[in-house]
């Protein structure tokens, strides 16, 4: 299973939301592309990245430190947050992002995820926000009317066959993630998952470990790094088997 750091980006900061809440932030670091040479050097394979002001605003707003990040590292880095364009996606894999993350648009534009699938293969992901089981869009603002297992489901349809799940009402919370959730997403679909939002202790990945034969490929870490709640290594270990 990977270990995948998450490096949130806000006016150029790495910073921390709860629940996706602008008005409780903490920022973390000035400098990002510092903390992502941090996390590659700390045996990080592939950096999780999010643009929050594009999140909310519906286009990257973080640009320029995204590209600084990208050529700072040797790993590959996955974005999200305010794509919802094709000129975008092509933009964005043509400056070097590895897997760009689709999540409002799958929503409001399911043609444009089509399209995505058809030119770019495994370099799009889908992105579910879960709001108490419900699809979370335009930066967690608003809900739909979908689930998240039905969201999954006709996404497949349209090529996409890997997805990051976060509960919204974890996300920033360190109080677990949603197993429940995410084993029922991962067994109803048959997509690859990983995993996001709460996780507080290397027992939280060790969990998740058993549920690889489910299809959960991955854990995506941000708070409980940053706060120290994790050691790196100690969740690069457990993600392989061993003891903390």
């Amino acid at each position: 299973m990977i270990i995948i750091p998450a490096i949130d980006l806000r006016a150029g900061k790495c910073v921390r939301l709860v629940k996706g809440k602008l008005d409780r932030e903490t920022v973390y670091s000035d400098d990002p592309v510092a903390i992502a040479r941090f996390w590659e050097e700390s045996g990080a394979e592939l950096i999780h990245v999010v643009d929050l002001d594009g999140a909310f605003s519906g286009e990257p707003q973080n640009l320029p430190v995204i590209k600084e990040i990208i050529q700072a590292v040797n790993i590959p880095v996955q974005l999200g947050g305010g794509i919802r364009k094709m000129e975008t996606i092509d933009m964005l894999l043509e400056v070097g992002v590895s897997r760009v993350i689709l999540g409002t648009v799958a929503v409001l534009n399911p043609a444009l995820v089509a399209s995505a699938c058809e030119k770019y293969q495994e370099k799009i992901v889908l992105g579910i926000d879960s709001k108490n089981g419900w699809v979370a869009v335009e930066g967690w603002e608003a809900t739909t009317g979908k689930t998240d297992v039905q969201l999954g489901l006709e996404m497949k349809k349209l090529g996409i066959n890997r997805v990051i799940f976060t509960d919204t009402g974890r996300d920033g919370t360190l109080k677990g993630p949603n197993f429940q959730k995410t084993g029922e997403l991962a067994r109803a679909t048959n997509l690859k998952v990983i995993a996001s939002g709460g996780v507080s202790a290397v027992e939280d990945i060790k969990k998740l470990k058993e549920m690889e034969h489910l299809g959960v490929e991955g854990v995506i870490l941000g708070k409980s790094l940053y706060a120290k709640n994790i050691d790196f290594a100690d969740a690069l270990e457990a993600s392989k088997g061993g003891e903390e």
